[in-house]
């Protein structure tokens, strides 16, 4: 039989291949898996106890309705990194403004952390897949200050390691440190992460597309053309791809990921910078898939390349198998130009 790799041994084993100090970065890696099991446990006592689903009665600062897991996840993600002492400032998608010393985190710490504690928590009363998201990067302000907003708006270029977490059917971890992709599925009976998916590629192509078509009048002329060549026998595949949107984002890219397809979640006319949150979901995701050989645009850009302008910035996100992202940035960048023309 052979030997299992935990995701400990794992980070142990390959301090060497982490770009800057190797033993702060294994450290904050190895709380963000603590944190992974712990809310793991709670999401899987779903519907047993009445602690654990339905509303806070408060909103985010994006005004959505926070669940209760959502800030449990948030804490336990917090506390466990805090303790650690590597961490100096934490950006969330559940606080309003970046946490700091005032926290329990470190002036001394080099890193900073942006993550989505609880990715589509609005599907937990119904079993479906959920997920957390992270992104790493150093700090740019000394070491012993206070952090600042600089700190934090960082392109995604310049993240040092980015993953996921999927709760679901097996509850995995996803991450990267820029030297490829490694997935690792949380063995119950011991606790432990071992190493699943070695060095995980996107395949270059697909057959699934995902997106919610029940915003298809809110999009533009340019992506409904698109959407409507994914289903001909035009595209890329040469013959109607399939449609599939779970409505987690972490469940959509995990999927795609393996499976080869394309994720969008575009900007509308209601909203034109789209849903997803530039900082704590597209560039991590961002970061993980272009590792594993994908592409991520808003669109007109590459997303790693954004300079952010606000804490809580929003994009709109194509993600996925790199062929396909670059049929859809093209064919609606063809379309816009036929419209302009008349």
């Amino acid at each position: 039989m052979a030997k299992v790799t935990t995701l400990s041994e794992f980070i142990i084993n390959n301090q060497k291949d982490f770009p800057y100090e190797t033993s702060d970065l294994s450290r904050l890696l190895s709380s963000i898996q603590i944190a992974a099991k712990i809310v793991n446990r709670e999401v899987n006592r779903a519907g047993l106890t009445d602690n654990i689903l339905g509303a806070v009665g408060s909103t985010n600062v994006q005004g959505e309705e926070q669940q209760k897991l959502d800030v449990y996840a948030n804490d336990r993600f917090i506390e466990a990194m805090a303790s650690q002492k590597v961490v100096c400032g934490i950006g969330s998608e559940e606080n309003d403004h970046f946490l700091g010393a005032e926290h329990g985190l470190s002036k001394d710490g080099q890193y900073i952390v942006m993550m989505d504690p609880l990715d589509g928590s609005s599907n937990i009363d119904v079993n479906v897949s959920i997920g957390t998201i992270f992104s790493i990067y150093r700090r740019v302000t000394p070491i012993g200050s206070e952090v600042a907003m600089e700190d934090f708006l960082q392109p995604g270029n310049r993240q040092v390691a980015a993953g996921y977490v999927v709760y679901g059917s097996s509850t995995m971890l996803v991450f990267s440190t820029g030297n490829g992709v490694n997935g690792f599925t949380l063995e119950p009976s011991l606790g432990l992460f071992c190493l699943s998916h070695p060095n995980l590629k996107s395949p270059e192509g697909g057959k699934i597309y995902s997106i919610n078509e029940g915003n298809f009048t809110q999009f533009s002329p340019a992506l409904q053309n698109y959407i409507h060549l994914c289903k001909s026998d035009k595209n890329i595949n040469g013959k109607a791809m399939s449609a599939r949107y779970i409505g987690s984002l972490v469940a959509d890219f995990h999927r795609n990921l393996l499976k080869g397809g394309i994720y969008i979640y575009p900007g509308t006319k209601s909203a034109p910078n789209g849903k997803l949150r530039l900082l704590y979901e597209a560039n991590p995701l961002a970061f993980l898939i272009e590792q594993a050989g994908g592409s991520a645009s808003n669109g007109n850009k590459r997303i790693l390349d954004i300079h952010p302008t606000e804490l809580h910035q929003r994009c709109p996100l194509f993600i996925g198998s790199k062929k396909l992202v670059d049929e859809a940035v093209k064919h609606i960048a063809s379309s816009e130009k036929t419209e302009a023309l008349g």
